[in-house]
């Protein structure tokens, strides 16, 4: 009823399994997700959602223990948030991830300008910056809509330490103090795709993409 309020139509599903289903019948903008669930939970869900769209996928669930967190991360959500939370928050955190992963545009923006180089190339990893896709050694490598935005940051800077707290402004769209371990777990699902030695952590600053050689 809050997020009807505020304009967005809402489908809702009494348990995991009948989730599936409507995720498969209507293919909706956003899903959002409860943990615990009956019949199919919430981590469960998103596996099984993430095998087969890279839809965006918001966590919410009144655990905060950090296995909890990391294991709906880790399951593919794009971003998660802890009850109790007001409403308004809630729709602030679906406007942001349907923002950045282009499903809706940013009011009072501008378009953003046109890249310099529609390809580009760091150590035989390709990221075609019109299309936005991944490819290595010719094989397209799957991402979703928040990672691509994780690599283009990487990409635009090779061999350039970016902070967490840097890519959470930029990838997340969150100028305040979010949970790093959202920029964590997604660099290591990041690294799962592209290889693990592509990106370096840098111990008390944050991580870069290594360069050729």
């Amino acid at each position: 009823m809050a997020l009807e309020r505020y304009g967005f139509p809402v489908e809702t599903a009494e348990d995991g399994l009948e989730g599936l289903e409507r995720f498969r019948a209507q293919r909706p903008d956003i899903l959002l997700l409860d943990v615990m669930l009956p019949l199919l939970d919430g981590v469960g869900l998103c596996r099984r959602i993430r095998e087969e769209s890279q839809l965006p996928i918001l966590m919410m669930s009144a655990r905060t223990d950090p296995i909890d967190v990391i294991s709906g991360l880790e399951a593919g959500a794009d971003d998660y948030i802890t009850k109790p939370f007001e409403s308004a928050v809630l729709v602030a955190r679906i406007r942001t991830v349907l923002r950045r992963t282009g499903v809706t545009p940013q009011a009072g923006t501008e378009p953003p300008a046109a890249p310099e180089r529609a390809v580009r190339v760091v150590d035989g990893l390709e990221l075609d910056t019109e299309a936005m896709e991944v490819r290595i050694a010719g094989r397209q490598v799957p991402l979703t809509p928040t990672e691509l935005r994780l690599l283009l940051e990487f990409t635009a800077a090779p061999g350039v330490v970016l902070e967490r707290q840097t890519l959470l402004e930029r990838v997340w769209d969150y100028s305040w103090g979010a949970d790093s371990r959202v920029v964590d777990v997604h660099v290591q699902r990041l690294r799962a795709k592209i290889g693990a030695g592509r990106i370096e952590t840098i111990r008390g600053f944050g991580y870069k993409l290594r360069r050729a050689g």
